[in-house]
């Protein structure tokens, strides 16, 4: 594929270059055309898969850079789609991206993926191998193979690939890795994080009816890969995240933008082991209802990260669902803890930070040691946010630019995520003989994708694709 594409180039590029000459044409630089003129090469053609919602505002970023054409759409919800439409009227627009993808694939550079999370793996591979540079919402995938998978796909098919995670991107990120680099907390060792999420239903099971499906939505589209089943209005169009089939739960929701910091700062790879609790639902005196098709209503998971050349183990707790870890001592007791959506904060063997999501609005603890932090700056910033970062890479090329959430680090960080997802998901599973084996801790084996003591959890590792998909 690589090499059709560099002979394709290379033939176009001889041809534009023997026509110029022939007819006495050639280029000239942009700085001579005038202040503000972009030439053609400078701009960046994008098509938008799932582009109502978050993609509406995926989208209308990219072109507010200056740099970017939004010249192609395509949604299964025409309703979800219509702010889109109206704000591109240039666009072309499709209900099922493997078409657009088909037709268009020449005059597209850059592809926006905005989808439920179970269509992000299979639109952004089919991008991927067109050769065309990708910005995936977070979480990046549905299940951990398929972070994986796509972290390799961005390598072996060379292009620029940044996940939506746009906190990042952002100053307070930077911030706490060079206090941490500078040692003002010494080496990490657990780390706290928390969300309100989810602030849509959770742990209530599949909805029991069906509902017509509206004129404006294909909702085989919709499904994608997932199951086939009948449509309920429950779904659409923001509750699908509270059933596995489709989401990933409060952790995938927030995840990517509240471990980010610990994650990014501390420097962790792969969990070697994951453990969990959740919340119940009762429907009757001692009977606690569970669901397995649907999140649930809270939860707390705990994972341990080996320590690298030396240094110890850290531990990453979770909490959501109205769960909040045990305040700081260090904390005043009138002191904010956390942000609005959540928190996380990085305890050491010499402090703690503590920040709000994204990395928001960073502090050490107690909030009286910022007197005393002049730490120069080391780590560049992104002055251009997230979406032009990912704009500029794309115009520059495959290897040029530096990005925030490129997909090798996006990719371990989802799988972290999912991971969390995988131990919610084997709370009440059965052994092979058939028995509830408790709370246990599971195992990881990174390198294999596998989990070593609990093998009816490796069914969450890659899930099965529905036939016409994969």
């Amino acid at each position: 594929m690589q090499k059709k594409n560099a002979y394709r180039s290379s033939r176009r590029d001889f041809l534009r270059a023997t026509s110029m000459a022939a007819t006495g044409f050639f280029i000239v630089p942009r700085h001579v055309l005038g202040k503000g003129f972009l030439a053609p090469s400078d701009r960046l053609t994008i098509a938008g898969i799932g582009v109502g919602g978050k993609g509406a505002g995926d989208l209308k970023n990219f072109s507010d850079s200056g740099k970017a054409d939004i010249a192609f759409l395509c949604d299964v919800d025409d309703r979800q789609a219509r702010g889109s439409v109206e704000r591109f009227p240039k666009a072309k627009y499709y209900k099922d991206f493997r078409e657009m993808l088909d037709k268009h694939h020449k005059h597209i550079d850059a592809v926006s993926v905005s989808t439920p999370d179970n269509i992000h793996s299979v639109a952004a591979t089919a991008a991927m191998e067109l050769g065309k540079h990708v910005y995936v919402q977070k979480p990046l995938t549905h299940d951990i193979y398929e972070a994986r998978m796509l972290t390799q796909a961005a390598q072996r098919y060379k292009v620029v690939a940044q996940m939506g995670n746009q906190g990042s991107s952002g100053d307070g990120v930077r911030l706490m890795q060079e206090w941490y680099n500078a040692g003002l907390i010494g080496e990490a060792h657990s780390i706290h994080v928390w969300t309100n999420r989810p602030v849509w239903p959770q742990g209530t099971g599949r909805p029991k009816s069906t509902d017509p499906v509206p004129a404006e939505l294909n909702w085989d589209l919709w499904l994608g890969p997932a199951k086939w089943e009948e449509y309920h209005k429950e779904y659409l169009p923001f509750n699908w995240r509270g059933f596995w089939a489709y989401g990933t739960g409060a952790l995938g929701d927030m995840g990517c933008h509240l471990i980010d910091p610990a994650f990014k700062t501390v420097g962790l790879g792969y969990p070697s082991e994951v453990e969990c609790s959740v919340g119940s639902i009762y429907e009757k005196m001692w009977d606690a209802a569970y669901y397995p098709e649907s999140c649930p209503v809270s939860s707390s998971i705990k994972m341990k990260f080996p320590g690298k050349d030396g240094k110890p183990d850290v531990k990453l707790y979770w909490m959501d669902g109205g769960l909040q870890p045990e305040r700081p001592d260090e904390l005043g007791p009138d002191e904010r803890m956390g942000g609005g959506d959540g928190g996380c904060i990085i305890s050491g063997t010499k402090g703690k930070i503590m920040c709000g999501t994204y990395g928001s609005e960073p502090t050490l603890l107690p909030t009286s040691r910022m007197k005393e932090v002049n730490i120069p700056q080391t780590i560049a910033r992104v002055p251009e946010g997230h979406y032009v970062q990912w704009v500029n890479a794309c115009i520059a090329g495959y290897g040029k630019n530096t990005l925030s959430s490129p997909f090798e680090y996006a990719g371990p960080l989802t799988e972290t995520i999912l991971m969390g997802n995988l131990a919610l998901r084997s709370w009440n599973l059965k052994d092979a003989n058939g028995k509830f084996p408790g709370r246990k801790k599971l195992l990881w084996d990174a390198d294999n994708m596998k989990i070593t003591n609990f093998d009816e959890a490796n069914q969450f590792v890659r899930r099965e694709y529905r036939e016409g998909w994969r």
